[in-house]
């Protein structure tokens, strides 16, 4: 018979899945674009895309040429990169690659 602890851990595990599908179903399409450009196209980093969308905006080489929208852009990056390391998932997981 299971003890207490490992139903909780499994409520838990279920109820972090539950969080991550909701956060994955709200993204914006612009969210999405950045999670595929992010495994496309920065071996699956945030910080490399962010150097590229900062170094766009002080006038300095950049890898890849995004949306003008750069500022929202970086916001979006961080709001998932906080959301990804609270729930220790790598969203690409969840998004639909082309």
């Amino acid at each position: 018979m299971a003890g207490p602890g490992r139903n909780s851990g499994k409520n838990k595990d279920r109820a972090n899945r539950k969080v991550v599908r909701d956060f994955v179903n709200g993204l914006s399409d612009e969210h999405r674009m950045l999670v595929v450009l992010k495994a496309q196209l920065y071996d699956s980093t945030w910080e490399p895309m962010l150097d590229d969308l900062r170094h766009r905006l002080d006038g300095k080489p950049y890898i890849f040429k995004l949306v003008n929208r750069i500022e929202n852009d970086i916001k979006r990056i961080e709001e998932m990169q906080k959301f990804e390391a609270k729930h220790n998932i790598d969203l690409a997981d969840y998004v639909e690659l082309p």
